[in-house]
């Protein structure tokens, strides 16, 4: 999986373009179930992506980093900063991108 790719899948069920949207002007709650039905999808579609990119480099990987995305989350109240599915994907991230790190360093 290229980059690109990795995030024209991200970005086809990001919830943060439009409902967050809903959220700030006040048409919805973050506490409705539908929005964290359809964040916990789009975590969960994060997560594979993350798998399916495992090859990139680090440099192309960061540009991966659910954490700015979560941090919105959390900030509209969508999510709590200690949700499973949230804390899972950053620590995903982590690991990934030390794996890529680590390959790097081999491959010099």
């Amino acid at each position: 999986m290229t980059v690109a790719e990795a995030i024209s899948t991200l970005s086809q069920a990001d919830p943060i373009i439009k409902l967050i949207q809903q959220v700030k002007l006040g048409r919805m709650r973050p506490t409705d179930p539908g929005l964290l039905a359809i964040t916990e999808s789009w975590l969960n579609t994060y997560q594979k992506v993350l798998q399916s990119a495992s090859e990139l480099e680090p440099s192309s990987l960061l540009r991966l980093d659910p954490s700015p995305r979560l941090d919105v989350l959390v900030d509209s109240g969508v999510l709590k900063a200690d949700h499973p599915v949230a804390v899972t994907l950053r620590e995903a991230f982590q690991r990934t991108l030390s794996e890529a790190r680590l390959r790097s360093v081999a491959a010099r």
